[in-house]
C-alpha cells in the first residue's frame, strides 16, 4: 500500500471517555451459571473524564506524530472544547458535524486488574445524512473505518467499494452489529482488517468460519492480543509483534487506537510489516502508561530514540 500525499481520514466516534478503575477481577463477581440473569455492581476506585472516541483518540496520536489527519464525526452541543483542542493539535476539524439537538457521545469504560473492560456506549447525535460528507473529500490516501453509527460506517465502506478508494476496516465495539452479509462485502474490499483477538473470532462467528478461511479472504489481517503482542497476516507471510513493555502500567485504555496510529504511520513511511508492527506497539504502549485515551505525550525525536532501544536498531 502506498501513501503518496499523508492524505489520512479518520472515520469514527468523538466522545468524552468516563474511566473507571475497579480494584478486582470482573471474574471473581459474574457467575457462569448466572449469566442470562445477570445483576452485578462493582465498586470503583477511581473516576477519570476525558477526551476519547476512536476518531479522537486515532487522530490525536497521528498528530504527535506530524501528521494532520482528517476527521469525519459528528458532536453534539458540547463540542466547544474538543473542537478546540483539535485546533491546538491541528487536526483538521472542517468535516466535522456539530449537532445540537443531542449531547456527544460518551463511553463508560471499567477496568479491572487484569486488564479486562465493560464499557457502555452512549452513540451521541445520529445526524442522518451526515455520511454523505464523505463526498466532499476529493483526495485521500487512506481512510480507516472506525467504530461509530453503523449506518454510517456501512456508508462509508459502500463508497470507499464503489470508488476504489484504499481503507482499513475497524469495527471494533460496533462489530456485534454487523451481519454476515456486511462482512462478507467489506472485508475482501478492505485492505487492512484489525480487531483484537475477541473482535476477530466474533468475525469468524458470524461468518462460520476458521482463521485459516479469514486470512485467505483477507487483504491483510491485523490481531492485537493485548499482553501478547498482536500478529499480522499479509499474503502468505506472518509477523508476529511483541508489545513494548510499558515502563508503568496505568490505564489500558486507548492502547488499541494508538496502535492504529503507530500502524498508519508505518504505512504513511513506507515501513515493512514487522517494522509497522513495531512501531504500532510502541505508539501503544504510551497510552497504557498514561491514564486517559489522549493524555500521553511524545514527539517523532523520542519516538525514534525509543524504537533503537527496544528492537535495536533504526526506524528509517
Amino acid at each position: 500500500m502506498k501513501i503518496r500525499n499523508n492524505k489520512i481520514v479518520i472515520a469514527g466516534s468523538l466522545a468524552y471517555d468516563y474511566i473507571m478503575d475497579f480494584p478486582g477481577h470482573f471474574e471473581d463477581h459474574i457467575l457462569a451459571h448466572k449469566i442470562h440473569q445477570l445483576n452485578v455492581s462493582f465498586s470503583i476506585n477511581r473516576l477519570k473524564a476525558s477526551f476519547g472516541g476512536t476518531a479522537g483518540n486515532i487522530a490525536y496520536s497521528l498528530s504527535l506524530l506530524n501528521e494532520k489527519p482528517i476527521v469525519l464525526g459528528v458532536m453534539g452541543k458540547d463540542a466547544s472544547n474538543y473542537l478546540d483542542r483539535f485546533k491546538k493539535y491541528k487536526i483538521n476539524t472542517d468535516f466535522i458535524k456539530v449537532d445540537r439537538t443531542d449531547s456527544t457521545a460518551g463511553a463508560y469504560i471499567i477496568t479491572d486488574k487484569k486488564n479486562n473492560q465493560i464499557t457502555g456506549f452512549f452513540p451521541g447525535p445520529q445526524s442522518g445524512g451526515y455520511a454523505k460528507t464523505i463526498n466532499k473529500i476529493k483526495e485521500s490516501d487512506l481512510f480507516i473505518i472506525s467504530a461509530e453509527a453503523k449506518d454510517r460506517m456501512l456508508f462509508y465502506s459502500n463508497y470507499l467499494i464503489k470508488n476504489k478508494k484504499s481503507f482499513i476496516f475497524d469495527p471494533g465495539q460496533q462489530i456485534i452489529n454487523f451481519t454476515k452479509s456486511d462482512f462478507k462485502k467489506i472485508i475482501p474490499n478492505a485492505d487492512i482488517v484489525i480487531g483484537n483477538d475477541y473482535e476477530i473470532e466474533t468475525i469468524k462467528q458470524r461468518l462460520g468460519i476458521n482463521l485459516t478461511e479469514l486470512k485467505r479472504i483477507t487483504k491483510t489481517l491485523i490481531i492485537t492480543k493485548s499482553v501478547k503482542g498482536s500478529v499480522i497476516y499479509s499474503g502468505n507471510q506472518i509477523f508476529k509483534i511483541p508489545i513494548v513493555k510499558p515502563k508503568k502500567v496505568v490505564d489500558p485504555t486507548g492502547a488499541g487506537d494508538a496502535y492504529r496510529a503507530g500502524l498508519i504511520k508505518g504505512l504513511i513511511l513506507g515501513l515493512n510489516w514487522e517494522n509497522v508492527g513495531k512501531l504500532a506497539a510502541l505508539i501503544a504502549v504510551y497510552a497504557v502508561e498514561t491514564a486517559g485515551t489522549q493524555e500521553h505525550k511524545f514527539n517523532w525525536t523520542e519516538i525514534k530514540k525509543r524504537y533503537k532501544v527496544e528492537f535495536k536498531r533504526n526506524l528509517i
